[in-house]
């Protein structure tokens, strides 16, 4: 017996595919390195640490099941056969939370509740029309790389979920590519939730490309502004969850979890904010980068797709971030220059870490101007506009097959 047989993560790899053994090595490597970078928040710790030791362990992780067929004891996401899901229920210790949270979208929900908790939709009523403007712009990746990635290959459903992306918003990218890519929604999302944490180390370096130092340091002169109240608030949060259920109900638990968030949140119900937001969000966020991570297995990044995903997905997030900062410009000039156009950025929906990022930006310019009260308003939109978008995607494309 070959004392490797023992150790089977490291026998596996001579049993394998040369490239596939390469690029399990790779893989392992890049986890610990975004475990690293996560843990620097260089990207975004909450969920690159999970998903940094879930794609490390994974691609360690591989043994023999059966003869000489490799793979791991983590999750099997394309099981579809009712007795073999019952049967690997029972032995992939991360399966069951796959199949019904991951794999129907109810991890998406969950987070966008715990979103709306901790969203101030005040800044969003207290500033609509920029905020709505601004929001629109930054869905233009959302728009544009849908005819690049048709043009490239993809069907109209694997582009409509690849192009998504542009808003920055996992969840409806989740949500999306189960509705109209489920054969390749594992790539998409990880390609999405990678390029997520690129909004925070990437988009700092688009706004100083785009924009000037002088420009960058301009302040906001504010006028007297009406206080908005949480009944106020609450009265938009249930119109605006109505209409949009009305209009796009393919979408309306989306919708749902991100008002009744918000609803709670505005009716001072404590406890359940706190639950929501300490126990579901962090929860499931933690879930979420952990089930990314092990959804990184060699085998299944090494579709043929993937390339193309890659390039589509950070073409569709320059775009939205170059599109949001046109609509921070059209401000600036609508406003006769009362404005700062690194707002633009915060346009798309990466609540909050793109508003941060554009207080951060204008920060570094000028210590004395704060901008965060447009920048969230814009963020908040960007959510509302990603949402409607997944709903018009999700329901036309369909009758368009």
């Amino acid at each position: 017996m070959n004392i490797l047989d023992i150790f089977q993560g490291i026998s596996t790899l001579f049993a394998q595919d040369y490239k596939i053994a390469l690029f399990r090595i790779f893989l392992v490597t890049l986890g610990i390195l975004l475990v690293y970078l996560g843990s620097k928040e260089i990207l975004e710790p909450l969920i690159m640490i999970p998903m940094g030791f879930g794609m490390s362990a994974v691609n360690a992780g591989v043994l023999f099941l059966t003869g000489s067929t490799t793979g791991t004891i983590f999750i099997d996401p394309m099981v579809s056969d009712t007795n073999a899901l019952m049967n690997i229920l029972q032995i992939d210790f991360l399966q069951p939370i796959y199949t019904f949270m991951f794999s129907n979208g109810l991890i998406a929900c969950i987070v966008f509740m715990g979103i709306g908790v901790i969203t101030d939709i005040g800044f969003l009523l207290r500033y609509p029309f920029t905020s709505m403007l601004i929001a629109m712009f930054a869905e233009l990746g959302t728009v544009a790389t849908f005819p690049i990635a048709t043009a490239m290959g993809l069907n109209y459903g694997e582009a409509a979920a690849v192009s998504l992306i542009g808003g920055a918003d996992g969840p409806m990218v989740l949500y999306t590519s189960l509705m109209l890519a489920k054969d390749l929604f594992v790539p998409i999302t990880i390609v999405a939730y990678l390029y997520l944490s690129l909004t925070y180390g990437g988009y700092p370096y688009l706004i100083r490309l785009l924009i000037p130092k002088h420009l960058r340091a301009a302040t906001v002169k504010t006028s007297k502004f009406h206080n908005i109240s949480s009944k106020e608030k609450l009265i938009f949060a249930v119109i605006a969850n109505t209409l949009l259920c009305f209009l796009f109900p393919v979408a309306a638990p989306l919708f749902l979890s991100f008002f009744i968030g918000i609803a709670v949140r505005e009716s001072g119900l404590d406890r359940y904010a706190k639950l929501i937001e300490n126990g579901f969000l962090y929860g499931a966020t933690f879930f979420l980068g952990l089930m990314l991570g092990v959804l990184c297995e060699a085998s299944t990044i090494l579709n043929p797709k993937i390339l193309t995903l890659l390039i589509l997905g950070m073409l569709s997030l320059l775009i939205s971030g170059i599109g949001g900062i046109i609509g921070g410009y059209i401000v600036y000039f609508a406003n006769r220059k009362n404005f700062n156009p690194v707002i633009g950025i915060a346009g798309v929906s990466c609540v909050p870490t793109t508003a941060k990022v554009a207080q951060k930006e204008v920060h570094k310019a000028n210590k004395y101007s704060y901008v965060l009260q447009y920048a969230m308003g814009a963020n908040i939109c960007g959510v509302i506009t990603t949402a409607i978008l997944t709903g018009v995607y999700v329901t036309l494309i369909p009758l368009i097959k």
